[in-house]
């Protein structure tokens, strides 16, 4: 009998709930972030080191050398940098971030493109990194972009068994027009783009972001000093012709766009330095019934690069 009640005691009877108590437990907590994220992971660890050694790592300089790193800051501005497709080598996100949809985005984004280091930080970090930016818990690290030499465009297109049809820009220090310039290059079978080491715009995310993409494909190059490189094209046998307000001939007049040619584009105010317009071959203007002064260089080298395209094909 005694074991029998032994037997009967161990069961099990009524429980009193928790009275929804653990209900939270159960709740989920979002997707599972990836192994690069999750702290003592041998993968985080290997991320971080990466990311630490590429942001102190000198960068091999090339023909035309190479830029220097960017920080693209803010939720919404690396989300956009990421879906463009601007070149990214590390994703930093910061420690305890609130994960909404645009953190969720990036994550997903830099795990899909791959290559990309994501790197957790705590907030004074990114705070010194970004020098007090309002970063959000998301900063993009944008490695040096790798010019070409001048020379290099000109040697592709020939050995493509082309004529060059290059674009250069003279005093253009808005990174969106560089980008749209590069984007018209690419739409209409130019060979690439020069710019001058200073003062002048360069690949940045912003330009990146403005060429839809072309400037994965259409090289840039930077020069030391445009004069110079602008006199090399033309020793090679390449005419140089300069877009000026006052320039002596119209567009249209101009037989030199059915050969080699690099198109000369200066800044919206100032238009083309004295030396890079002493130097070209022919100034010309592009007619404009509608009465503007100027256009902006992307416009204006689109509406060249249509001209000469056209009359290639």
């Amino acid at each position: 009998m005694a074991a029998n009640n032994r037997r009967m005691s161990g069961k099990k009877g009524a429980q009193v709930g928790s009275g929804g108590q653990r209900r939270k437990g159960l709740e989920g907590k979002g997707p599972t972030p990836p192994a690069e994220m999750r702290k003592g992971h041998k993968k985080n660890r290997v991320a971080n080191a990466k990311a630490k050694q590429s942001v102190r790592r000198p960068a091999p300089r090339g023909r035309g050398g190479k830029g220097t790193s960017e920080l693209v800051v803010g939720r919404n501005p690396v989300v956009e940098a990421l879906r463009e497709g601007v070149p990214a080598s590390t994703l930093y996100v910061q420690q305890f971030i609130d994960n909404d949809e645009r953190v969720r985005e990036a994550l997903q984004l830099a795990a899909e493109r791959g290559g990309i280091n994501l790197m957790e930080a705590p907030r004074p970090e990114l705070d010194r990194m970004t020098n007090g930016l309002n970063h959000q818990g998301l900063v993009l690290q944008v490695p040096p972009y790798e010019y070409a030499h001048p020379e290099d465009l000109a040697s592709a297109a020939y050995d493509g068994g082309e004529d060059p049809l290059i674009v250069a820009l003279d005093g253009v220090t808005d990174p969106r027009n560089l980008g749209a310039v590069v984007r018209s290059v690419s739409a209409f079978g130019g060979h690439g783009v020069v710019v001058p080491e200073r003062r002048a715009a360069g690949m940045t995310a912003g330009a990146w972001k403005t060429s839809a993409g072309a400037a994965a494909r259409t090289p840039v190059a930077r020069a030391t000093n445009l004069t110079r490189a602008l006199e090399a094209y033309k020793k090679a046998g390449i005419v140089v012709v300069g877009l000026a307000a006052d320039g002596e001939a119209e567009l249209g007049d101009l037989a030199a766009l059915d050969g080699p040619v690099v198109i000369v584009v200066g800044s919206e105010g100032k238009g083309l330095s004295r030396l890079v317009g002493e130097t070209c071959d022919h100034r010309v203007r592009i007619p404009m019934p509608g009465g503007a002064e100027s256009l902006n260089a992307g416009v204006a080298a689109g509406i060249v690069l249509y001209e000469a395209a056209r009359r290639r094909v």
